[in-house]
């Protein structure tokens, strides 16, 4: 049996909600080495840049020994290969997301054929929570604090305010 001791989660992580923080602290569970891979050249427009959200990121998981926090761009597959990750990780919270994620591990594979993909579900209360959600939840003035870790929410609270005082010298 040849077994894979290290892994990469990989995800823009914008922000990190408790349902990924669930999926780091299992995967350590399951893996000598977990690399949580924050990207940097996403297609998204992130609401915190690269750097916030790789000193977020550690700052959440920073207690677990054999998990690190880095940011990259490019492909998931080729960051894995250089850094001698053998697993690629992503959660599914509903059958939803099996279908995307599916193409992603099968289009990866074809890339990159040494490397594998395993899924992960989060526990049950974090089904729901995506950063999306918690995103515009934080927009609208809501509460995100038990969606995401306590830095993360005070990270948050800092950001939209930021982001009030600049929209309103704007008007």
């Amino acid at each position: 049996m040849n077994l894979k001791h290290s892994a990469v989660y990989p995800g823009t992580f914008d922000p990190l909600t408790n349902g990924h923080e669930d999926l780091v602290r299992r995967a350590a569970g399951i893996f000598q080495r977990v690399v949580v891979a924050i990207a940097g050249n996403s297609t998204k427009t992130p609401m915190f840049s690269l750097e916030q959200r790789i000193t977020m990121a550690r700052a959440v998981v920073g207690d677990l020994p054999n998990v690190e926090v880095m940011g990259y761009a490019g492909l998931t597959v080729e960051f894995a290969k250089k850094n001698n990750l053998q697993v690629v990780v992503r959660g599914l919270r509903a059958v939803s997301d099996f279908e995307f994620e599916f193409q992603l591990a099968n289009m990866s594979r074809h890339l990159s054929p040494d490397i594998e993909h395993v899924f992960l579900t989060p526990k049950e209360q974090f089904t729901f929570i995506s950063s999306t959600l918690v995103r515009e939840i934080a927009t609208l003035g809501g509460d995100v604090a038990e969606f995401v870790h306590p830095i993360v929410a005070t990270e948050m609270r800092k950001r939209y305010a930021e982001l009030a005082a600049a929209s309103a010298g704007t008007r």
